[in-house]
């Protein structure tokens, strides 16, 4: 095996390994997720909810990013809130299985990298699949010339069998 075979089969291993990670904490965040939050919530109800951040907050940045004139469910509000809390709280216990007794920056973006790489995992798939897709093209090329040389070859042998006048 060359180098870079070696290399491309780690790089996939890693990435398959990440999105693994990422699958497993979508399934937990699933099951973490056991208060079913009622589409018609009221403003009233989700404030007994105890929220991890200031409902605000969480509708101003939505705000920011939707288009003018959308109009945000409850429900909505509520979920992103609890999800958000959901994050810190991953985030914060990746960090905190570092040995030391104080958190930095690179604890930190060591943290966040599985949530930051999603979107270049999600095009390195789209470029494997695109490989696949070549590679099965290609191997129905070589079936079609496998086929179409043993068809020759046997019509080839037929025909010359046929010529020569068998010996009784």
């Amino acid at each position: 095996m060359t180098k870079e075979h070696k290399s491309e089969i780690k790089e996939k291993k890693a990435e398959e390994k990440e999105k693994q990670e990422l699958e497993e904490q979508a399934a937990d965040l699933a099951e973490e997720s056991d208060v079913a939050i009622p589409e018609d919530i009221s403003e009233e109800d989700s404030d007994d909810l105890n929220l991890p951040f200031p409902k605000a907050t969480i509708v101003n940045m939505l705000r920011k990013n939707l288009d003018k004139g959308k109009q945000i469910k409850g429900q909505v509000k509520v979920e992103m809130n609890l999800w958000l809390g959901k994050m810190v709280e991953r985030i914060a216990k990746k960090m905190n299985s570092h040995p030391y007794t104080y958190v930095d920056g690179s604890m930190f973006w060591d943290a966040i990298e599985t949530y930051e790489n999603v979107s270049e995992i999600e095009l390195e798939k789209e470029r494997l699949i695109k490989e696949m897709e070549a590679i099965k093209i290609a191997c129905d090329v070589l079936i079609s010339e496998v086929d179409r040389k043993f068809v020759l070859r046997k019509t080839f042998v037929n025909k010359y069998t046929e010529e020569i006048p068998s010996k009784k």
